[in-house]
């Protein structure tokens, strides 16, 4: 009878506090302020339960971007479905930099169409390769890369004199 060993896994403790900030940076970008803490917090949830099953050699970052992809989606579907009266305006989100102009690029983020929105943050926010991003978001390598391109076009004229990443190949 022979059995076969494992590698030892990371505690999930050791994963969420080596990736949670990269995580919570995609909701934000994905999904704006006021939904990231509920997807990046269903994002590990769901995490949590599949990491027994998770393949030694996997690409955790890669896993948890793609995981928090799809929790960006349930939660954009299900306010697409029913609007929610509320008696208050929530809190406004955390002030940015100092010199304000973290929201302005927020804001800048938000106006850009989904599939620019998603490449940016997946390339530029969780350091993904393109290769993975089309993985996530259900295109080709060359199609994530010309949507990070055109998001970052778009956003040098909309977020002017912001210090943006050049192109690049990855």
């Amino acid at each position: 009878m022979s059995t076969s060993r494992v590698a030892p896994r990371a505690p999930f403790e050791a994963v969420v506090a080596e990736h949670g900030a990269t995580v919570l940076r995609v909701c934000r970008a994905v999904l704006g302020p006021a939904d990231a803490d509920d997807a990046w917090s269903e994002t590990f949830l769901a995490a949590l339960k599949a990491y027994p099953r998770l393949p030694g050699d996997a690409n955790v970052e890669a896993w948890l971007v793609t995981i928090a992809h799809r929790k960006a989606i349930d939660i954009t579907r299900a306010a697409a479905r029913h609007a929610v009266p509320v008696a208050d305006v929530p809190e406004p989100p955390p002030a940015g930099p100092a010199d304000g102009r973290g929201l302005d690029l927020a804001g800048a983020l938000a106006a850009l169409p989904r599939r620019q929105r998603e490449a940016i943050a997946y390339h530029y926010l969780a350091g993904l390769p393109y290769q993975d991003v089309a993985a996530i978001t259900g295109g080709s390598t060359d199609a994530a890369r010309r949507a990070a391109a055109d998001g970052i076009a778009r956003l040098r004229k909309t977020y002017p004199g912001a210090a943006l990443p050049d192109g690049e190949d990855s």
